[in-house]
């Protein structure tokens, strides 16, 4: 098994202090990655989902609400992944990314959009030099059942076309049947051919059947080069959920704090309004801190969430809803 390029991060760059951390050793056998996975503590069900249920209740400010929609609006990876999709849709998906208020300059871009590697190139056009990254999807997204050379040109051909980021999907089929050095390896091989771009690993948590199963996902990308693990495609019948997302906050707090090196969350699927948006917050801020309130370090992939947060927005200024129809459906 090669060992997994493990691209460090300056902790400081994201405000991020990690005490005294150690160094794992290198993973150069399946045996050796079974045995680190062995040492995780197991998950406990209950707990996790009770802590999950109790930080869902708690509430924040009036007077720091506006800010809370402002930081979700630029954590959000606007996305559309449909087999409609089309070069004008993706234009008007970008120009929103970049003005989701065309009335009000003081509306933050998204932190980017998401879309099929054959639609980069438009999305790269339309967004220029914005703020506004190009993610694709790609590893024969979203079953992530393909031969690796042909997971390795789909990432290819989005770097080619400009993407700035790859939200790459495990083979679950692998992981769920023990093959996990097959799964460390091609995450290490996508890990590779994106160079500077920034990689998502999506795990489909969705179909990994337990919280144990969602912990060692999570360590296994994060040990091959991630700089995102993410929940979901949105393309199965359970995405985010807030457990789920606690499970893999706390493997990301504990992998800082192991080795040193900073690792992103990204949730997507079902999440869909600002109370949904602000309760994940909440749970960032209590599992991991503050640093980790930035789009550098977490992100929702969501369609239709931009449009409920600029609606609650304009009820935070005005005070009363406007209509749904003010914003583009985009």
């Amino acid at each position: 098994m090669s060992t997994a390029p493990l691209r460090l991060v300056t902790i400081q760059d994201h405000g991020v202090r990690i005490p005294s951390p150690s160094t794992l050793p290198a993973i150069e056998s399946e045996a050796q990655l079974h045995g680190l996975l062995a040492s995780l503590s197991g998950v406990d069900a209950v707990g996790v989902e009770a802590r999950a249920a109790k930080l869902a209740t708690r509430s924040i400010k009036k007077s720091t609400k506006l800010a809370a929609i402002n930081l979700a609006i630029s954590m959000v990876d606007l996305t559309t992944l449909e087999g409609a999709d089309t070069p004008g849709r993706v234009a008007s998906l970008c120009t929103k990314a970049m003005h989701p208020d065309p009335r009000d300059s003081s509306v933050p871009s998204v932190a980017a959009v998401c879309v099929y590697p054959d639609l980069v190139a438009h999305a790269r056009k339309v967004l220029g030099t914005s703020s506004v990254a190009v993610a694709s999807v790609a590893t024969a997204f979203p079953s992530g059942r393909a031969s690796l050379n042909v997971k390795l040109l789909d990432v290819r051909e989005a770097l080619s076309a400009g993407a700035d980021e790859i939200d790459m999907v495990i083979d679950r089929g692998a992981f769920l049947s023990g093959r996990i050095g097959q799964v460390f390896e091609e995450i290490v091989a996508v890990k590779e051919s994106c160079g500077n771009a920034h990689l998502k690993v999506i795990l489909e948590t969705g179909e990994l059947v337990t919280y144990d199963n969602v912990r060692r996902a999570s360590w296994i990308a994060m040990l091959a080069g991630a700089d995102f693990i993410k929940t979901s495609t949105g393309k199965v019948a359970v995405s985010a959920t807030t457990p789920v997302a606690l499970v893999m906050l706390e493997a990301v707090r504990d992998f800082a704090e192991t080795t040193g090196r900073v690792v992103g969350v990204k949730v997507a699927g079902g999440i869909r309004s600002t109370k949904d948006a602000i309760r994940y917050l909440v749970l960032v801020n209590e599992t991991v801190g503050a640093a980790w309130l930035s789009p550098t370090l977490f992100r929702f992939g969501a369609s239709s969430l931009l449009n409920d947060l600029l609606m609650q927005r304009l009820k935070q200024q005005r005070g009363a809803y406007v209509r749904a129809d003010e914003f583009s459906g985009d």
